[in-house]
């Protein structure tokens, strides 16, 4: 069994800046791929970023130049910085991490933005 656990989250002013962090314990010798999803009320979950073992990062359109997704594998953990945030940007975000082939979500953290 793997655990995410999240840390950051909250609310804050359009413009500003947040970082999400996530570090992930249990029964791990390696992570594949990690990345950061969120969900909008009524709406899929979509991915945000992710980056791979071998450092690759891939973004979703909307957060391209305003997100930075990165990952510190001897402390297990990964990380969401958030810059320029809008107002749309309001979402549950989720980090995740790929386990000998299993899916591992970590409980969900609210960004809330605020015009």
């Amino acid at each position: 069994q793997v655990q995410l656990v999240e840390s950051g989250g909250g609310l804050v002013q359009a413009g500003g800046s947040l970082r999400l962090s996530c570090a992930a314990s249990g029964s791990i010798s390696s992570i594949d791929r990690r990345g950061w999803y969120r969900q909008f009320p009524g709406k899929q979950r979509d991915l945000v970023a992710s980056i791979s073992g071998g450092g690759t990062t891939t973004y979703a359109d909307s957060v391209k130049g305003r997100f930075t997704i990165s990952r510190d594998n001897a402390n297990n953990t990964v990380y969401l910085q958030m810059n320029s945030l809008k107002p749309e940007d309001t979402a549950v975000y989720y980090c995740n991490g790929i386990v000998r082939g299993s899916w591992y979500w970590g409980q969900g953290t609210q960004v809330t933005v605020s015009s």
